[in-house]
């Protein structure tokens, strides 16, 4: 099994905020980013060095409130696409006159939404507060704009670290960088749900505080758990082992990730329940629908049931979905929702249910919730299927019993 990750590294912009003509800098900035490099290899983080000067922002200039995510202006879009982008950021800031430089307040005034739920961590420079009252100053701002500050900084005295203009070697100072690096991706790691949550793309689910959006081969890890933990009970229901989603691999996961459009709900975190679809010729298959054990009997099934069919082609005729033939609560959930058994002699363990793609639950709302255009976004015409295992229309119904081939 591949140990490789496909999940993208965790962007970090190291933000140079002085644009004096001969700041120290990017001097300092330069060091930091020299210190962390080796670190953020082993962590997975990509560090983007950022210069306020480079950007030119003028002094705020939208007519709009930075809350609305309305630009009319080239260079707002621009910043706004860079810190969107990032998933925390370490600022490089002097301290002017027991603050922080205007340059970095106007830099943060700029955006809203943006920041929010991201971690930043400080390194501060001056004489003879070595720069920690600018970070005093800078935190009340970033809290405001929700950002995440951390509790490591790192703090230095100008006329002890810096030499004719550069950063004199000390690797205390690097321990200290490193240690703002690994708690920042910690912090970022902690807080990607809530971010994730805020993005678009992602539907308010049944639960409180829950989420539903499309899951992606970088999600394996998290389906391979979920499906080892949910179909455990369709095996001892059908009295067999080969279930395929009790053995799959994350890489084999991570294959059908791809060809499969799968919604996933999630909350703090965790994946809930997931659901997989897709055309192939003129039936609409609906599969792996799965929900954790100690969730299930709460309707996420027949949620996620509904938006499965909510997205149904245009150009299919019908639904149809499979279970194993001993799972009696699964099969009553389904027949409860339209489907009926359609009985092949070429498997016994298996049964197929179908309902047309006309009836009228396909287009009714889930428990009022809508998150079926990214679903309906995915639909593809695929490539006719080996075996029924691979056509694959699993279920978990919201009874204690789960199912799924």
């Amino acid at each position: 099994m591949s140990t490789t990750s496909s999940s993208p590294p965790t962007r970090i912009l190291v933000l140079v905020c002085s644009t004096r003509p001969g700041a120290l800098g990017p001097a300092i900035g330069t060091w930091l980013t020299q210190a962390l490099t080796s670190r953020a290899t082993q962590l997975r983080a990509e560090l983007v060095t950022v210069r306020l000067s480079d950007l030119a922002l003028p002094f705020l200039d939208e007519e709009e409130h930075p809350s609305s995510g309305i630009y009319q202006h080239e260079h707002t879009r621009q910043w706004s696409a860079m810190v969107s982008a990032a998933d925390g950021f370490i600022v490089v800031t002097p301290e002017y006159n027991y603050g922080m430089p205007a340059t970095l307040k106007n830099a943060l005034d700029y955006l809203g939404s943006e920041w929010a739920w991201k971690p930043v961590g400080f390194v501060s420079y001056g004489n003879t507060s070595a720069g920690t009252r600018a970070v005093q100053h800078a935190k009340q701002v970033a809290t405001t704009l929700r950002l995440v500050p951390l509790g490591a900084t790192v703090a230095m005295r100008i006329t002890d670290a810096t030499e004719h203009g550069k950063v004199i070697p000390d690797p205390a100072r690097d321990t200290a960088a490193i240690g703002v690096l690994d708690e920042l991706i910690r912090v970022a790691h902690a807080l990607r749900p809530i971010r994730e949550a805020a993005r678009a793309g992602a539907t308010p689910g049944p639960l409180p505080g829950s989420y539903a959006r499309r899951l992606l081969p970088q999600d394996a890890p998290e389906v391979t758990v979920l499906q080892r933990c949910c179909w455990v009970d369709e095996a001892l229901a059908n009295n067999t082992l080969t279930v395929p989603a009790l053995h799959e691999s994350p890489d084999q996961v991570r294959a059908w990730l791809t060809e499969w459009h799968t919604t996933g709900l999630w909350r703090d975190g965790r994946l809930l329940a997931l659901v997989r679809a897709r055309r192939i010729g003129t039936d609409w298959h609906i599969g792996r629908l799965g929900v954790a054990p100690d969730l299930r009997r709460q309707g996420l099934a027949r949620w996620l049931l509904h938006i499965a069919e909510r997205a149904t082609a245009p150009e299919c005729s019908r639904i149809m979905l499979s279970t194993g033939s001993r799972s009696h609560r699964n099969i009553t959930f389904y027949e409860s929702a339209g489907y009926r058994p359609l009985r092949s002699t070429e498997n016994d363990e298996t049964i197929t249910l179908v309902k047309s793609a006309a009836d009228p639950q396909c287009a009714t709302s889930a428990q009022g919730g809508t998150g079926t255009s990214d679903l309906a976004a995915g639909r593809n015409d695929a490539q006719a299927v080996q075996g029924a295992e691979q056509v694959g229309a699993t279920a978990l119904a919201d009874t204690p019993q789960g199912s799924g081939q």
